[in-house]
């Protein structure tokens, strides 16, 4: 059994991580932390949990994470920093749910989140953990950066195109819509029920902190900078993101479908649907799947790339137990094949 500890269990991501990993059949879940709710139940914060955990939550320490297998950092951006090394110094290996290790560029993750990059010395050993592109550094990792909700789906679905070289040089366009859930579980006034429902608008249009994720991860599968507009809109749902991918390829003669078909193929969690279809984005929620559809405007000839994931599985806890399933050579699917809800 892989001894499982959560540092920040508090928010959306951590009940989610828990939700998966209580059903897990090769996970023990040891520890649990949050400095604000020491000693309260788990199962008393979360009540979808009542009967199937009875850990309490603990102040976080090094020595008890430390004797854990791995330990999943479901917090804020910035505290990973600090304790992350004293974790795997103690020999465990460390999955963060945040953005402290997806940028390699520490300047670039300083100018973003409004801070010093509190562990550079670590980023060059940090693996991002997309499974469709980092499998096999995944397999080796002691730390891994899992992606984004927005950079997953945006990502997973341009990645084709990119890596054949079928995209010339151009400003890709990524218009993408999430659930509130997004936001996290804090208390803002632009999460309430009034302000978010029968609404949606555009944010971050000047420029989002998960653009420069989305850059580098595309540019590393082109060979070359990839320039994009990103511009993430609020949506009146609790989870979901569906991303509409724009691109121009004047002198493509590939099979579009057959392409994404082919690149996929042997992905668990990326679903082509068939030519012609559009996913919807409960069609994903709750499952740690991504589905995607393709399509070529028959008089323009541009492209558009339909994507859909549930923000908060594919998008953050699902992913990031996938990632533990590879890292300690389980089967990849293990723990996830929950089926999506519908209604």
């Amino acid at each position: 059994m892989i001894k499982v500890g959560i540092v920040g269990g508090t928010g959306y991501t951590g009940v989610e991580l828990l939700r998966i990993l209580v059903n897990h059949p090769d996970v023990e879940l040891s520890v649990i932390t949050s400095r604000s709710e020491e000693g309260m139940p788990v199962a008393d914060m979360f009540p979808n949990l009542r009967g199937h955990t009875d850990l309490r939550f603990s102040v976080p320490s090094a020595d008890t994470l430390g004797a854990c297998d791995v330990v999943f950092f479901a917090t804020p951006h910035g505290v990973a920093h600090a304790l992350a090394q004293e974790v795997l110094d103690a020999g465990a290996r460390v999955i963060d749910l945040s953005a402290d290790f997806r940028l390699q560029d520490a300047q670039e993750w300083e100018k973003w989140y409004n801070q010093p990059h509190g562990a550079v010395n670590l980023l060059p050993e940090a693996v991002y953990g997309l499974p469709e592109v980092n499998r096999e550094q995944i397999r080796q990792a002691r730390l891994i950066a899992v992606p984004g909700c927005y950079p997953t789906s945006v990502q997973l679905g341009l990645l084709p195109l990119l890596e054949k070289g079928l995209l010339p040089q151009q400003m890709l366009i990524a218009d993408c819509k999430s659930g509130v859930s997004g936001a996290g579980r804090g208390a803002k006034v632009g999460s309430l029920l009034c302000e978010s429902s029968e609404s949606m608008m555009a944010y971050g249009v000047a420029g989002h902190r998960h653009l420069p994720e989305i850059r580098q991860g595309l540019s590393r599968a082109a060979g070359y900078a990839v320039d994009l507009t990103f511009v993430p809109h609020l949506t009146p749902m609790i989870r979901g993101i569906h991303s509409t991918l724009y691109a121009q390829a004047p002198d493509l003669k590939d099979d579009l479908q057959a392409l994404y078909e082919q690149r996929f193929a042997d992905e668990p969690f990326v679903d082509v649907m068939p030519a012609g279809s559009h996913p919807a984005t409960r069609s994903v929620k709750g499952s740690n799947m991504c589905r995607i559809a393709v399509h070529q405007h028959a008089e323009t000839g541009q492209i558009i790339v339909l994507s859909v994931i549930d923000n908060l599985v594919k998008g953050a806890s699902g992913q990031a137990v996938q990632n533990m399933n590879i890292m300690f050579g389980l089967e990849e699917q293990a723990g996830l094949r929950q089926v999506a809800l519908l209604p």
